[in-house]
């Protein structure tokens, strides 16, 4: 096996024991009991790049989505993670020291600056909105709108067959959503959404 696969496979089956972890403490908050694939991240990254930091991503876990979006060249002083597991939390500062961590519930940021209004090009979330209260849904969305500039986009992926925000939240938001990739060599293989504003 090439060094690089090697490193891949040691730093996938390292991630394993904290995210089982987690989602043995708080099933519905991780949904998920491993983390997502390269492939994933990969696809939810797409559109990423320099020109679209800074990027705030929700939910960041063991970091697949992070590596992904400092791997497409935004600087980490350009990315802001919100991770409400204080172990993640934890994880998530020992791997990227130079990436602002901030450790709450995207639901209920409110007013918490992370770059200001408008500022951000891209919203990255693992969040597992599908299993989420349309209200905390509906505060994730608001909050990440109200950081995005004009042109903006939220990337979100789901387990699920369809959009995992209700289409009403959507509407009331005046957001619309369109499914951009489908990655079958996930486990469970999952689809990405991108998020724009009307």
């Amino acid at each position: 096996m090439p060094p690089t696969a090697a490193r891949r496979v040691d730093r996938t089956a390292r991630d394993l024991l904290p995210f089982l972890r987690a989602w043995l403490a708080a099933p519905l908050r991780v949904a998920a009991i491993a983390p997502s694939s390269l492939g994933l991240a990969r696809a939810i990254t797409a559109e990423i790049g320099p020109e679209a930091a800074p990027v705030i991503e929700f939910g960041p876990g063991t970091g697949v989505f992070t590596r992904a979006i400092l791997g497409r060249g935004v600087r980490p002083d350009q990315l802001v993670m919100v991770e409400a597991g204080p172990d993640f939390a934890a994880l998530m500062r020992q791997r990227f020291p130079a990436v602002r961590v901030v450790e709450a519930s995207a639901g209920d940021l409110g007013d918490v600056p992370l770059f200001g209004d408008g500022a951000a090009g891209a919203v990255v979330s693992g969040l597992p909105i599908l299993s989420m209260p349309k209200p905390v849904v509906r505060a994730i969305l608001a909050k990440a709108f109200a950081e995005l500039r004009p042109g903006g986009a939220m990337f979100q992926f789901t387990y699920g067959p369809r959009c995992p925000v209700a289409g009403d939240v959507l509407a009331d938001l005046g957001l619309t959503a369109t499914r951009t990739a489908t990655v079958l060599a996930n486990a469970p293989p999952a689809s990405v959404y991108r998020i724009v504003r009307r």
